[in-house]
């Protein structure tokens, strides 16, 4: 809302940070809400963007309810923070650009392949953290599957496709969810081929998120087994902003990349 409120004011993210005296960083990671923010600087920023008393108080009202938890903490068992907060900021993105080397991305994953996943990773994982597994697959899915979702940008390595995960009637149902899931208006899926050779994107998977009423990307998320990154940095931004420009001259087109996913499930 702060966001908004401050694009309909017509005014940056330089503005708001000099208004309240904090850095830029500092401003985008209360705007993403990955920091909590007070209520005198809701009043100041409120100042800056001439907003009225009744939504003045309605954001008081939420800046103090911020730290309850939001949905995906029902999963806080399951999955790390870290994680439980990207998945939070997924669901508000305008765009979202992934690059994937190993997996079939979270948000296009059948469940028998989160099972297969999951049992592969850790060969001790019980039936109850598998089902919660999945249980969050789905939600996150449902949530980026609305009336007005973002549009989803994949771009795949092929080894991705060929790895088998699972059995062979598995891995079917996954290719043949990729290949449906390509079809709809607001996905765009796209093979980076072994023929492609070396490409930009070869130190590993990352996602480029853009949320709405934002010209650029806010940051590059890069994941690891301990933790996750944050890349907010311009030149950061611009750098993968540039991969993904790449990897678009680079990958199958969609009509070929559906071609190869229809070839590759009937093998």
């Amino acid at each position: 809302m702060l966001r908004q409120l401050r694009v309909s004011a017509d005014r940056t993210r330089k503005d708001a940070a000099e208004w309240l005296e904090i850095g830029e960083p500092t401003l985008s990671k209360i705007e993403l809400g990955r920091q909590a923010i007070k209520g005198p600087h809701v009043r100041l920023l409120c100042q800056l963007y001439d907003v009225d008393a009744g939504t003045l108080d309605n954001l008081l009202r939420l800046a103090k309810e911020a730290g309850q938890r939001g949905w995906w903490t029902a999963y806080r068992d399951t999955v790390p923070d870290w994680f439980r907060y990207f998945v939070g900021l997924e669901g508000d993105a305008a765009d979202l650009w992934n690059y994937e080397s190993e997996f079939v991305p979270g948000l296009l994953q059948t469940s028998a392949y989160v099972e297969a996943i999951g049992r592969g990773a850790r060969p001790d994982i019980s039936d109850a953290d598998v089902a919660r597994s999945v249980e969050l697959r789905r939600e996150r899915q449902s949530r980026i599957d609305g009336e007005t979702p973002p549009r989803l940008h994949f771009y795949l390595n092929e080894a991705v496709l060929r790895r088998r995960v699972g059995s062979a009637d598995v891995m079917r149902e996954q290719l043949e969810h990729l290949y449906a899931s390509s079809e709809l208006e607001h996905i765009t899926l796209r093979v980076v081929p072994f023929s492609a050779g070396a490409h930009p994107a070869m130190s590993g998977s990352f996602v480029l998120m853009r949320f709405p009423d934002e010209d650029s990307p806010a940051f590059a998320y890069l994941e690891n087994e301990r933790g996750a990154i944050y890349q907010e940095d311009p030149g950061d931004i611009a750098r993968y902003s540039l991969m993904v420009e790449q990897l678009g001259g680079m990958a199958l087109d969609a009509e070929e990349s559906r071609a190869m996913l229809k070839r590759l499930s009937e093998q």
